[in-house]
Protein backbone atom coordinates (compact mmCIF):
# COMPACT_ATOMS: atom_id res chain seq x y z
CA UNK A 1 0.00 0.00 0.00
CA UNK A 2 1.07 3.35 -0.79
CA UNK A 3 0.28 6.14 1.76
CA UNK A 4 0.70 9.79 0.86
CA UNK A 5 3.54 11.64 2.86
CA UNK A 6 0.57 13.52 4.96
CA UNK A 7 -0.70 10.45 5.70
CA UNK A 8 2.43 8.95 7.23
CA UNK A 9 2.84 11.87 9.01
CA UNK A 10 -0.93 11.72 10.81
CA UNK A 11 0.49 7.87 11.56
CA UNK A 12 3.20 8.94 13.14
CA UNK A 13 1.32 11.53 15.17
CA UNK A 14 1.14 15.15 13.33
CA UNK A 15 -2.07 15.50 14.23
CA UNK A 16 -2.36 13.61 17.55
CA UNK A 17 -2.31 10.51 19.28
CA UNK A 18 -5.83 9.80 18.24
CA UNK A 19 -5.47 10.41 14.77
CA UNK A 20 -2.33 8.16 14.39
CA UNK A 21 -3.93 5.54 15.81
CA UNK A 22 -6.81 5.50 13.36
CA UNK A 23 -4.79 6.10 10.29
CA UNK A 24 -2.79 2.68 11.58
CA UNK A 25 -5.66 0.93 11.67
CA UNK A 26 -7.08 2.04 8.41
CA UNK A 27 -3.88 1.50 6.78
CA UNK A 28 -3.83 -1.63 8.08
CA UNK A 29 -6.55 -2.79 7.25
CA UNK A 30 -6.24 -1.81 3.47
CA UNK A 31 -2.96 -3.49 3.26
CA UNK A 32 -4.50 -6.76 4.37
CA UNK A 33 -7.16 -5.90 2.00
CA UNK A 34 -4.65 -5.47 -1.09
CA UNK A 35 -5.75 -1.75 -1.62
CA UNK A 36 -3.17 -0.37 -2.99
CA UNK A 37 -3.85 2.94 -1.47
CA UNK A 38 -6.36 5.16 0.85
CA UNK A 39 -8.64 7.18 -0.79
CA UNK A 40 -10.65 10.26 0.79
CA UNK A 41 -14.70 9.67 2.45
CA UNK A 42 -16.55 12.60 2.30
CA UNK A 43 -18.63 11.05 5.38
CA UNK A 44 -18.83 8.72 7.70
CA UNK A 45 -22.01 6.56 9.70
CA UNK A 46 -20.68 4.93 12.85
CA UNK A 47 -22.13 1.53 13.67
CA UNK A 48 -19.57 1.00 16.43
CA UNK A 49 -21.74 2.86 19.07
CA UNK A 50 -23.95 -0.01 19.95
CA UNK A 51 -22.65 -1.47 23.65
CA UNK A 52 -22.03 -5.17 23.17
CA UNK A 53 -19.39 -5.05 26.32
CA UNK A 54 -16.72 -3.09 28.28
CA UNK A 55 -14.02 -3.06 25.92
CA UNK A 56 -16.22 -1.08 23.14
CA UNK A 57 -16.54 1.79 25.50
CA UNK A 58 -13.13 2.53 26.69
CA UNK A 59 -11.86 2.49 23.20
CA UNK A 60 -14.16 5.24 22.07
CA UNK A 61 -13.00 6.92 25.58
CA UNK A 62 -9.64 6.56 24.74
CA UNK A 63 -10.27 8.06 21.36
CA UNK A 64 -11.52 11.23 22.74
CA UNK A 65 -9.43 11.34 25.59
CA UNK A 66 -6.39 11.62 23.16
CA UNK A 67 -7.89 14.89 21.49
CA UNK A 68 -10.03 12.54 18.46
CA UNK A 69 -12.10 14.92 16.39
CA UNK A 70 -13.62 13.41 13.04
CA UNK A 71 -12.72 14.99 9.83
CA UNK A 72 -15.76 14.86 8.31
CA UNK A 73 -19.48 15.18 8.81
CA UNK A 74 -20.41 11.46 10.69
CA UNK A 75 -23.53 9.95 11.99
CA UNK A 76 -24.39 7.46 14.63
CA UNK A 77 -26.26 4.51 14.30
CA UNK A 78 -28.48 2.92 17.36
CA UNK A 79 -27.32 3.26 20.78
CA UNK A 80 -28.07 0.84 23.44
CA UNK A 81 -30.39 3.35 25.56
CA UNK A 82 -33.21 4.98 24.27
CA UNK A 83 -32.31 8.31 25.81
CA UNK A 84 -36.29 10.22 25.28
CA UNK A 85 -37.55 7.21 27.12
CA UNK A 86 -35.08 6.15 29.76
CA UNK A 87 -37.53 3.76 31.40
CA UNK A 88 -38.07 1.64 28.39
CA UNK A 89 -34.60 -0.13 28.68
CA UNK A 90 -34.39 -3.13 31.04
CA UNK A 91 -30.73 -3.56 31.42
CA UNK A 92 -28.76 -3.71 34.42
CA UNK A 93 -26.92 -0.67 35.88
CA UNK A 94 -23.67 -1.23 34.47
CA UNK A 95 -25.01 -2.20 31.74
CA UNK A 96 -27.08 1.26 31.49
CA UNK A 97 -24.08 3.01 32.91
CA UNK A 98 -21.15 1.95 30.41
CA UNK A 99 -23.88 2.05 27.83
CA UNK A 100 -24.25 5.62 27.89
CA UNK A 101 -20.48 6.35 29.03
CA UNK A 102 -19.90 4.97 25.23
CA UNK A 103 -22.56 6.57 23.48
CA UNK A 104 -21.41 10.58 25.10
CA UNK A 105 -17.69 9.28 24.15
CA UNK A 106 -18.87 9.10 20.15
CA UNK A 107 -20.63 12.52 20.85
CA UNK A 108 -17.34 13.93 22.18
CA UNK A 109 -15.73 12.46 19.23
CA UNK A 110 -17.97 15.05 17.36
CA UNK A 111 -20.14 12.54 15.70
CA UNK A 112 -23.60 13.78 14.93
CA UNK A 113 -25.89 12.23 17.57
CA UNK A 114 -28.58 11.32 15.38
CA UNK A 115 -29.36 7.66 16.61
CA UNK A 116 -30.72 5.86 14.27
CA UNK A 117 -30.01 2.92 11.32
CA UNK A 118 -31.73 5.12 8.65
CA UNK A 119 -29.79 7.85 8.77
CA UNK A 120 -30.61 8.49 5.12
CA UNK A 121 -33.90 9.58 6.29
CA UNK A 122 -32.13 11.97 9.20
CA UNK A 123 -30.82 14.03 6.05
CA UNK A 124 -26.72 12.42 5.73
CA UNK A 125 -27.76 11.49 1.79
CA UNK A 126 -24.08 11.75 0.21
CA UNK A 127 -24.58 12.54 -3.49
CA UNK A 128 -24.16 9.43 -5.93
CA UNK A 129 -20.51 8.76 -7.18
CA UNK A 130 -19.12 9.68 -3.37
CA UNK A 131 -16.99 7.86 -1.42
CA UNK A 132 -17.94 7.12 1.98
CA UNK A 133 -17.17 5.19 5.11
CA UNK A 134 -20.38 3.66 6.39
CA UNK A 135 -21.09 0.88 8.93
CA UNK A 136 -24.85 -1.26 10.22
CA UNK A 137 -25.52 -3.84 7.05
CA UNK A 138 -28.96 -1.84 5.97
CA UNK A 139 -27.34 1.65 5.81
CA UNK A 140 -24.12 0.21 3.37
CA UNK A 141 -26.60 -1.36 1.36
CA UNK A 142 -28.76 2.04 0.29
CA UNK A 143 -26.37 4.59 0.47
CA UNK A 144 -24.85 1.88 -2.25
CA UNK A 145 -28.32 0.82 -4.06
CA UNK A 146 -30.30 3.45 -3.38
CA UNK A 147 -28.35 6.03 -3.10
CA UNK A 148 -25.59 5.46 -5.43
CA UNK A 149 -22.85 7.36 -3.15
CA UNK A 150 -19.96 3.85 -2.55
CA UNK A 151 -18.95 2.09 0.31
CA UNK A 152 -17.94 -1.51 1.66
CA UNK A 153 -19.60 -2.56 5.22
CA UNK A 154 -17.02 -0.94 7.92
CA UNK A 155 -17.57 -2.84 10.88
CA UNK A 156 -17.24 -1.76 14.48
CA UNK A 157 -14.28 -0.01 14.89
CA UNK A 158 -13.13 1.11 11.43
CA UNK A 159 -15.58 3.11 10.58
CA UNK A 160 -14.64 5.63 13.44
CA UNK A 161 -11.10 4.92 12.38
CA UNK A 162 -12.17 6.07 8.95
CA UNK A 163 -14.25 9.14 10.45
CA UNK A 164 -11.51 10.25 12.39
CA UNK A 165 -8.67 10.73 9.64
CA UNK A 166 -11.25 10.73 6.43
CA UNK A 167 -10.07 8.16 4.78
CA UNK A 168 -10.57 4.43 3.43
CA UNK A 169 -9.11 1.48 1.80
CA UNK A 170 -9.58 1.61 -2.19
CA UNK A 171 -11.28 -1.39 -2.70
CA UNK A 172 -14.52 -3.01 -3.25
CA UNK A 173 -17.53 -1.21 -3.72
CA UNK A 174 -15.61 1.94 -3.76
CA UNK A 175 -14.74 0.81 -7.27
CA UNK A 176 -16.89 1.10 -10.34
CA UNK A 177 -16.11 -2.04 -12.41
CA UNK A 178 -16.78 -3.67 -8.66
CA UNK A 179 -20.34 -2.51 -8.93
CA UNK A 180 -21.66 -4.32 -12.16
CA UNK A 181 -24.40 -7.19 -11.71
CA UNK A 182 -23.22 -10.19 -12.13
CA UNK A 183 -27.12 -11.59 -11.41
CA UNK A 184 -29.77 -11.00 -12.73
CA UNK A 185 -33.20 -11.61 -11.24
CA UNK A 186 -36.44 -11.75 -13.25
CA UNK A 187 -39.44 -10.68 -11.51
CA UNK A 188 -41.93 -10.56 -14.39
CA UNK A 189 -43.45 -13.84 -13.39
CA UNK A 190 -44.82 -13.28 -9.91
CA UNK A 191 -48.38 -11.12 -10.44
CA UNK A 192 -48.64 -7.65 -10.87
CA UNK A 193 -51.03 -7.54 -7.31
CA UNK A 194 -47.69 -9.30 -5.53
CA UNK A 195 -45.22 -7.15 -7.08
CA UNK A 196 -46.97 -3.60 -6.17
CA UNK A 197 -47.46 -4.98 -1.78
CA UNK A 198 -45.31 -3.47 0.72
CA UNK A 199 -45.20 -6.88 2.60
CA UNK A 200 -43.19 -8.47 -0.67
CA UNK A 201 -39.87 -6.55 -0.67
CA UNK A 202 -39.08 -8.12 2.73
CA UNK A 203 -39.61 -11.07 1.31
CA UNK A 204 -37.67 -10.56 -1.76
CA UNK A 205 -34.81 -9.18 0.37
CA UNK A 206 -34.55 -12.58 2.22
CA UNK A 207 -34.98 -14.28 -1.04
CA UNK A 208 -32.40 -12.61 -2.39
CA UNK A 209 -29.56 -12.48 0.67
CA UNK A 210 -30.03 -16.42 1.43
CA UNK A 211 -29.71 -17.04 -2.95
CA UNK A 212 -26.68 -15.12 -4.03
CA UNK A 213 -24.82 -14.26 -0.74
CA UNK A 214 -22.44 -11.21 -1.65
CA UNK A 215 -22.79 -10.90 -5.00
CA UNK A 216 -24.44 -7.98 -7.12
CA UNK A 217 -27.73 -8.32 -8.49
CA UNK A 218 -29.89 -6.75 -10.77
CA UNK A 219 -33.84 -7.12 -10.12
CA UNK A 220 -36.02 -6.99 -13.09
CA UNK A 221 -39.67 -6.72 -13.46
CA UNK A 222 -40.77 -4.80 -10.67
CA UNK A 223 -42.67 -1.50 -11.08
CA UNK A 224 -40.47 1.57 -12.01
CA UNK A 225 -39.95 4.01 -9.36
CA UNK A 226 -40.26 2.26 -5.92
CA UNK A 227 -40.94 4.19 -3.27
CA UNK A 228 -37.65 4.46 -0.82
CA UNK A 229 -39.56 2.48 2.28
CA UNK A 230 -39.82 -0.20 0.36
CA UNK A 231 -35.89 -0.35 -1.19
CA UNK A 232 -34.81 -0.04 2.33
CA UNK A 233 -36.67 -3.01 3.46
CA UNK A 234 -35.37 -5.40 0.63
CA UNK A 235 -32.35 -3.64 0.95
CA UNK A 236 -32.04 -4.11 4.94
CA UNK A 237 -33.52 -7.84 4.44
CA UNK A 238 -30.55 -9.25 1.94
CA UNK A 239 -28.36 -7.71 4.23
CA UNK A 240 -29.50 -10.00 7.22
CA UNK A 241 -29.93 -13.07 5.24
CA UNK A 242 -26.89 -12.55 3.33
CA UNK A 243 -24.14 -10.38 3.27
CA UNK A 244 -25.72 -8.18 0.48
CA UNK A 245 -23.88 -4.33 0.22
CA UNK A 246 -25.01 -3.55 -3.11
CA UNK A 247 -28.05 -4.52 -5.90
CA UNK A 248 -30.03 -3.02 -8.84
CA UNK A 249 -33.45 -2.39 -9.15
CA UNK A 250 -33.87 -1.79 -12.83
CA UNK A 251 -35.97 1.38 -13.25
CA UNK A 252 -35.69 2.23 -9.31
CA UNK A 253 -32.00 2.77 -7.99
CA UNK A 254 -29.64 5.04 -9.83
CA UNK A 255 -27.12 3.01 -11.10
CA UNK A 256 -30.31 0.97 -12.80
CA UNK A 257 -31.98 2.80 -15.60
CA UNK A 258 -31.81 0.29 -17.68
CA UNK A 259 -30.57 -3.88 -17.42
CA UNK A 260 -27.53 -2.78 -19.46
CA UNK A 261 -26.54 -0.25 -17.27
CA UNK A 262 -26.71 -2.56 -14.30
CA UNK A 263 -24.69 -5.20 -15.82
CA UNK A 264 -21.88 -2.88 -17.48
CA UNK A 265 -23.34 -4.96 -20.33
CA UNK A 266 -21.21 -8.29 -19.07
CA UNK A 267 -22.01 -11.59 -18.72
CA UNK A 268 -24.37 -12.83 -15.65
CA UNK A 269 -26.50 -15.30 -14.99
CA UNK A 270 -30.46 -15.58 -14.53
CA UNK A 271 -32.92 -16.63 -11.91
CA UNK A 272 -35.92 -16.65 -13.12
CA UNK A 273 -38.13 -16.11 -9.76
CA UNK A 274 -41.76 -17.88 -9.01
CA UNK A 275 -44.70 -17.77 -6.57
CA UNK A 276 -43.47 -20.81 -5.31
CA UNK A 277 -39.69 -19.50 -4.54
CA UNK A 278 -41.02 -16.48 -2.76
CA UNK A 279 -44.01 -18.40 -0.71
CA UNK A 280 -40.88 -20.21 0.45
CA UNK A 281 -39.05 -17.48 1.43
CA UNK A 282 -41.98 -16.07 3.68
CA UNK A 283 -42.53 -19.01 4.96
CA UNK A 284 -38.80 -19.70 6.48
CA UNK A 285 -39.32 -15.81 8.25
CA UNK A 286 -41.75 -17.37 10.01
CA UNK A 287 -40.83 -19.82 13.12
CA UNK A 288 -44.51 -19.66 14.27
CA UNK A 289 -47.25 -19.81 12.22
CA UNK A 290 -50.02 -20.58 14.04
CA UNK A 291 -51.14 -19.63 18.29
CA UNK A 292 -50.88 -16.75 20.71
CA UNK A 293 -49.44 -13.22 19.30
CA UNK A 294 -48.01 -11.57 22.59
CA UNK A 295 -46.37 -8.82 20.74
CA UNK A 296 -45.96 -6.31 17.56
CA UNK A 297 -42.45 -4.92 16.45
CA UNK A 298 -42.34 -2.36 13.82
CA UNK A 299 -39.57 -0.73 12.47
CA UNK A 300 -36.36 -2.44 11.50
CA UNK A 301 -35.06 -0.45 9.86
CA UNK A 302 -36.63 3.01 12.10
CA UNK A 303 -40.04 3.57 10.69
CA UNK A 304 -40.16 6.97 8.66
CA UNK A 305 -42.92 9.42 8.54
CA UNK A 306 -44.28 7.67 5.52
CA UNK A 307 -44.17 4.62 7.64
CA UNK A 308 -45.80 6.27 10.93
CA UNK A 309 -48.67 8.24 8.63
CA UNK A 310 -49.38 4.31 7.07
CA UNK A 311 -49.29 3.01 10.50
CA UNK A 312 -51.84 5.87 11.99
CA UNK A 313 -54.22 4.98 9.11
CA UNK A 314 -54.98 1.91 10.05
CA UNK A 315 -54.85 2.27 13.45
CA UNK A 316 -57.26 4.93 13.92
CA UNK A 317 -60.09 4.92 16.47
CA UNK A 318 -58.71 1.27 17.24
CA UNK A 319 -57.26 0.26 20.42
CA UNK A 320 -54.36 -2.87 20.50
CA UNK A 321 -54.99 -5.52 22.83
CA UNK A 322 -51.09 -6.45 23.07
CA UNK A 323 -48.11 -3.70 23.17
CA UNK A 324 -47.06 -2.59 19.78
CA UNK A 325 -43.46 -1.68 19.45
CA UNK A 326 -42.48 0.91 16.87
CA UNK A 327 -39.25 1.98 16.66
CA UNK A 328 -38.18 5.00 15.21
CA UNK A 329 -35.11 7.81 15.17
CA UNK A 330 -35.63 10.66 17.60
CA UNK A 331 -35.51 13.50 15.35
CA UNK A 332 -38.90 11.81 13.98
CA UNK A 333 -40.14 11.59 17.57
CA UNK A 334 -39.08 15.39 18.87
CA UNK A 335 -40.87 16.92 16.11
CA UNK A 336 -43.97 14.90 15.94
CA UNK A 337 -46.64 14.66 18.43
CA UNK A 338 -47.44 10.38 18.46
CA UNK A 339 -50.02 10.91 21.40
CA UNK A 340 -51.93 9.28 18.91
CA UNK A 341 -50.54 6.16 18.36
CA UNK A 342 -49.50 5.57 22.39
CA UNK A 343 -53.22 5.82 23.10
CA UNK A 344 -54.16 3.11 21.22
CA UNK A 345 -51.43 1.07 22.49
CA UNK A 346 -47.92 1.94 20.74
CA UNK A 347 -44.67 1.91 22.74
CA UNK A 348 -42.90 4.83 20.65
CA UNK A 349 -38.60 3.72 21.42
CA UNK A 350 -35.91 5.87 19.90
CA UNK A 351 -32.07 6.01 19.97
CA UNK A 352 -32.21 2.10 19.84
CA UNK A 353 -34.43 -1.00 18.96
CA UNK A 354 -36.11 -3.77 20.40
CA UNK A 355 -33.67 -6.44 18.84
CA UNK A 356 -30.39 -5.28 20.22
CA UNK A 357 -31.50 -3.70 23.81
CA UNK A 358 -33.60 -5.18 26.04
CA UNK A 359 -37.10 -3.49 26.16
CA UNK A 360 -39.28 -6.55 25.40
CA UNK A 361 -40.09 -8.63 28.45
CA UNK A 362 -38.10 -11.65 28.96
CA UNK A 363 -40.77 -13.76 29.53
CA UNK A 364 -40.40 -14.95 25.56
CA UNK A 365 -43.71 -15.52 23.70
CA UNK A 366 -44.23 -14.73 20.00
CA UNK A 367 -43.79 -11.64 18.18
CA UNK A 368 -45.39 -10.38 15.01
CA UNK A 369 -43.52 -8.31 12.39
CA UNK A 370 -43.47 -6.79 8.99
CA UNK A 371 -40.17 -6.55 9.27
CA UNK A 372 -37.52 -8.75 7.46
CA UNK A 373 -34.59 -7.89 9.59
CA UNK A 374 -36.13 -8.22 12.67
CA UNK A 375 -37.92 -11.74 11.45
CA UNK A 376 -33.92 -12.59 10.88
CA UNK A 377 -32.84 -11.79 14.23
CA UNK A 378 -35.49 -11.98 16.63
CA UNK A 379 -35.51 -15.69 17.24
CA UNK A 380 -31.64 -15.93 18.19
CA UNK A 381 -31.62 -11.98 20.11
CA UNK A 382 -34.69 -12.01 21.54
CA UNK A 383 -36.20 -15.43 22.38
CA UNK A 384 -39.37 -14.56 20.72
CA UNK A 385 -40.30 -17.21 17.88
CA UNK A 386 -41.71 -14.77 15.39
CA UNK A 387 -44.57 -14.49 12.46
CA UNK A 388 -44.15 -11.91 9.37
CA UNK A 389 -47.28 -10.45 8.03
CA UNK A 390 -48.23 -7.22 6.40
CA UNK A 391 -48.21 -3.86 8.66
CA UNK A 392 -51.89 -3.81 8.04
CA UNK A 393 -51.36 -7.83 9.23
CA UNK A 394 -49.61 -6.45 12.31
CA UNK A 395 -52.38 -4.14 13.30
CA UNK A 396 -55.64 -6.29 12.75
CA UNK A 397 -53.18 -8.99 14.78
CA UNK A 398 -52.95 -6.35 17.81
CA UNK A 399 -56.42 -4.98 17.45
CA UNK A 400 -58.39 -8.60 17.66
CA UNK A 401 -55.92 -9.99 19.91
CA UNK A 402 -55.67 -12.91 17.70
CA UNK A 403 -52.73 -14.08 14.92
CA UNK A 404 -54.65 -12.50 11.34
CA UNK A 405 -52.88 -12.38 8.12
CA UNK A 406 -54.07 -11.85 4.44
CA UNK A 407 -53.18 -14.73 2.65
CA UNK A 408 -54.79 -14.04 -1.19
CA UNK A 409 -51.56 -12.39 -2.51
CA UNK A 410 -49.15 -15.84 -1.15
CA UNK A 411 -51.61 -17.88 -3.34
Amino acid sequence: MHLTDDERRIAEGSEGSAKAMAMRLVAETGRLLGAPRLLNVASAHVDGCLYHGDSGTHFAERLAKDGGRVAVPTTLNVGALDLLHPDRVKGNAHHREMAGRMMQAYERLGCRPTWTCAPYQAGHRPAAGTDVAWGESNAVAFCNSVLGARTNRYGDFLDIACALVGRAPDYGLHRPENRRATVVVDASALSPALRDADVFYPVLGTWLGAEIGSEIAAIDGLPPRQSEDRLKALGAAAASAGAVGLFHVVGSTPEAPTLAAATQSGSTRTIRLTPEMIRAARDRLSTATDGAVDCIALGSPHFSEAEIAELRRLAAGRRFRMPVYVCTRRDLVERSNLSDLEAAGAVIVADTCVVVTPILPDTGGTLMTNSGKFAHYGPANLGYDVVYGSLADCVATAVEGRLTRAEALWR
